[in-house]
């Protein structure tokens, strides 16, 4: 089987138990009143979910790098494809840092958050927690602009020249 079809798979496979999931948490428990919010029944699947998910990205990410790294030994990955990996991955590294210490400028002077059911969070880490969703929405941009510009193929034309 061609590697492009079993990632092909995986997408589907993935995007399938993604929407399941989903739709079973909208779907099912939203009938059981506890004060004047409801609670679903399913909310431990979408946590489980977010946890596999998060486990499988982080050991698919060292499988990446590893693998990146032993097949590239003492090849120019630039001048084999064209495409400046080292450049791409130094960008990203540096952007991911921008963000965070955006993200952490932003959320300073923080007060202390108390939930509903009294559990109070600290100014710190109500800042830290401003700081990953700063970080996030600024590498989703990133990531967005990335792939409109790979799907124009502006770069892949200029870099032919």
């Amino acid at each position: 089987m061609k590697v492009e079809k079993v990632s092909k798979m995986a997408l589907y496979i993935c995007v399938g138990i993604i929407l399941v999931c989903f739709a079973l948490f909208l779907t099912v428990g939203y009938d059981n009143p506890v004060g004047t919010y409801n609670e679903p029944k399913l909310t431990d699947v979408i946590m489980w979910l977010m946890y596999v998910m998060a486990v499988a990205t982080a050991l698919l990410t060292i499988w990446s790098v590893i693998t990146g790294v032993q097949n590239s030994k003492g090849v120019d990955a630039a001048a084999t494809t064209g495409v400046p990996g080292g450049k791409i991955a130094l960008c990203t590294i540096l952007l991911l840092i921008a963000a965070f210490v955006i993200g952490f400028v932003l959320g300073m002077g923080e007060t202390d958050f108390t939930a509903t059911d009294g559990t109070v969070t600290t100014a710190p880490w109500v800042t830290v927690v401003d700081a990953f969703c700063v970080a996030i929405g600024i590498m989703f941009v990133a990531a967005a602009l990335a792939v409109g510009v790979s799907m124009t193929g502006v770069l892949t034309k200029s870099a032919s020249k």
